[in-house]
């Protein structure tokens, strides 16, 4: 079964079961793959279907840190409840730690790195840990052990 295709079963159960907020998100999810499918004119593979739910996500705790700054708790807590149903369908993350063991083995690959390489090793990062971790937390932690260089 294909993710858009689960994501659409799922969508179905929740309605059916009278999960509005389930529903309702799925819906908006369903809506962006679709959205997509029409930009890009072909239909759209597991990869693409996965950059469009994490692209969901990220628009979710963008919202989830405006809304909490701005003192609207009801609005961000809304946020977060979408955000969980929507990382159900990303695939299981890397730790920090795992993340970092990856870094130590692409840096120790490099040989001898400065600063100046940062955007070399994390294109390098990033095409290995692509859907495994968020690219911020890689930057972070490479920005770490560069400095530590």
């Amino acid at each position: 079964m294909t993710l858009a295709a689960k994501i659409e079963e799922d969508m179905r159960n929740a309605m059916k079961s009278g999960d509005s907020e389930r529903a309702g998100t799925l819906k908006m999810l369903k809506s962006d793959l679709m959205y997509e499918k029409a930009k890009t004119g072909i239909e759209l593979n597991d990869d693409q279907i996965l950059d469009v739910i994490k692209r969901a996500a990220k628009k979710r705790k963008e919202a989830i840190k405006e809304y909490e700054n701005a003192g609207r708790n009801d609005l961000a807590d809304k946020e977060k409840v979408e955000l969980k149903i929507i990382e159900e369908y990303l695939p299981e993350q890397m730790s920090e730690e795992e993340i970092s063991k990856v870094l130590d083995r692409i840096i120790a690959e490099a040989g001898e790195v400065s600063q100046k390489m940062f955007g070399k090793l994390m294109g390098i990062a990033s095409k290995e840990l692509k859907g495994k971790a968020d690219g911020n937390i890689i930057k972070e932690i490479l920005q770490k052990k560069l400095e530590g260089k």
